[in-house]
């Protein structure tokens, strides 16, 4: 299988990829699309290590865990219906100048420390937001594109497989940056009954990583 290049530090310590790399990042990729191999093959360990070293412990805290449990309490008896509506609602405000819903969930507290845990991060994380039981957002360091991840991988391979299921996206590059990126999700638990009560997902800057 085509190997994704490894990267090198410039000057100032931060870690790029030269031109040449870039070009066969991007025909490694392209192989492995068209062979039909997943390309987290290259990435997925060191995702996995970090996310037992570091994400569990951003999810065994206190104060996230009582957030989720509560908004599960909200939104247990929810329909499909009425949460496609809120999840079209969420999408109309990432571009309106009012932004409720958004507003609302960005201005938890503990929106604020997984703010304050992407930034100590040291650029590895660029973004991180956790669900509840229905794979709605409870908390958020960034502004997603959509309320509900319920209908997508990050959620039904965690929340729904149990306690010790890792999911890692294929890699992409994020054009804005010139990086590589990937994300990283896991069910969180609740320590108390060691029942699965939601998922997180985290962004992961794969230069910054490897």
């Amino acid at each position: 299988m085509p190997r994704v290049p490894s990267y090198a530090s410039n000057k100032n310590g931060t870690q790029t990829m030269s031109l040449t790399k870039k070009i066969a990042v991007a025909a490694a990729l392209t192989v492995m699309s068209i062979s039909g191999v997943n390309a987290a093959g290259e990435h997925e360990e060191p995702m996995r290590s970090y996310g037992a070293e570091t994400v569990t412990q951003w999810i065994s805290n206190a104060d996230l865990i009582a957030a989720i449990k509560a908004q599960n309490a909200k939104t247990a008896a929810l329909s499909e219906a009425e949460i496609v509506t809120m999840d079209k609602q969420w999408r109309a405000q990432t571009g309106a100048a009012s932004k409720p819903m958004i507003d609302d969930v960005l201005g938890r507290p503990v929106s604020k420390w997984l703010s304050d845990m992407k930034e100590k991060s040291g650029g590895v994380v660029t973004e991180v937001f956790v669900m509840d039981a229905k794979g709605l957002n409870v908390a958020q360091s960034d502004v997603t594109s959509d309320y509900w991840q319920g209908d997508e991988a990050k959620w039904k391979q965690t929340f729904l497989v149990g306690p010790d299921a890792v999911h890692v996206s294929d890699v992409e590059e994020d054009e804005s940056t010139q990086t590589l990126q990937s994300q990283l999700s896991m069910p969180v638990v609740d320590p108390a009954s060691g029942q699965v009560i939601g998922a997180v997902t985290i962004g992961v800057n794969l230069d910054a990583l490897l």
